[in-house]
């Protein structure tokens, strides 16, 4: 397994994996959730391999794809991931499009050829392809990210920044709701 650098320390991560995937309340991944939550930071081992989050192999091992369905995404330097949930999530979107028609044809070449299908070892590792650790500038380290349906694998630095990004956007949004009348409790207590 590579090292660990999650935020909440190496004894939570290992604490976690032992039982199962489960995690505490306080926050993450109980045993009857098929959603992919919460963040972990791992270093790529010397062959270029990274360990899955257990949290994370268990929700794709209840899920039933054999391996890790990945492609970089489309608007951002990082790589979407999961397994037949979000397979399915791509086809209902394909499938939106007439048969042979230009947007059918441009979303299936975007998705599906830029896909892999990555096996995933018998210690929960996985190694990225070059062509995948280019496009999200993967050199060390990658954060895995749970997105509930799908997650996405980032250089670490960038994650942070997208992160911030989006906790801003959130806030904002969370305002114009309230103002709006719009129950603030329904968008979390972060804010």
């Amino acid at each position: 397994m590579g090292t660990v650098l999650h935020p909440h320390g190496v004894d939570a991560v290992k604490s976690a994996e032992r039982n199962t995937g489960k995690r505490q309340p306080s926050g993450g991944v109980t045993g009857d959730m098929n959603r992919f939550v919460s963040n972990y930071t791992l270093r790529l081992d010397a062959k270029g391999r990274v360990s899955i989050p257990a949290p994370f192999r268990a929700v794709l091992a209840r899920d039933g794809f054999e391996g890790l369905y990945c492609y970089p995404t489309l608007d951002r330097p990082a790589l979407d991931a999961g397994g037949n949930a979000l397979l399915t999530e791509i086809e209902a979107l394909v499938a939106r499009f007439p048969p042979y028609s230009e947007e059918r044809e441009q979303f299936s070449a975007a998705l599906y050829g830029t896909s892999e299908t990555l096996k995933i070892d018998a210690e929960g590792r996985v190694g990225l392809t070059e062509p995948l650790k280019n496009h999200a500038e993967i050199k060390e380290a990658v954060a895995f990210v749970g997105l509930g349906h799908k997650f996405q694998i980032w250089e670490p630095d960038r994650f942070r920044a997208q992160l911030a990004e989006a906790t801003e956007k959130v806030r904002a949004l969370k305002k114009q709701l309230s103002s709006q009348g719009a129950a603030p409790d329904a968008l979390g207590a972060r804010g």
